[in-house]
């Protein structure tokens, strides 16, 4: 079970687009009940990334992050989504 952060400002409001969008890719791509998605503020990336595979996070990360982080901005422009969906599936894989 790989646990996927996605995070942004706030925590709420395009952390759940991303996070529909990575569910829909995931679960269309043979991964459903694979993985759990937990939604936070980039500001608790640092504490959280401690217990998670991977953080998809559609602003920028600061301070020390236990686990690796894709970029998601493509998630909310459309442009280079199919570059972040591979490094998810990359990171699904490990």
């Amino acid at each position: 079970m790989k646990t996927i952060l996605v995070a942004c400002g706030s925590g709420v409001a395009t952390s759940t687009v991303a996070n529909q969008k990575i569910t829909s890719f995931l679960d269309e791509n043979g991964w459903k009940g694979q993985y759990k998605i937990v939604q936070c503020q980039v500001s608790e990336v640092s504490e959280k990334s401690k217990s998670a595979d991977f953080c998809v996070a559609t602003t920028v990360v600061t301070g020390e992050v236990s686990c690796p982080v894709i970029p998601g901005l493509p998630l909310l422009t459309g442009i280079g989504v199919d570059g972040l969906f591979q490094s998810v599936l990359a990171e699904m894989q490990k």
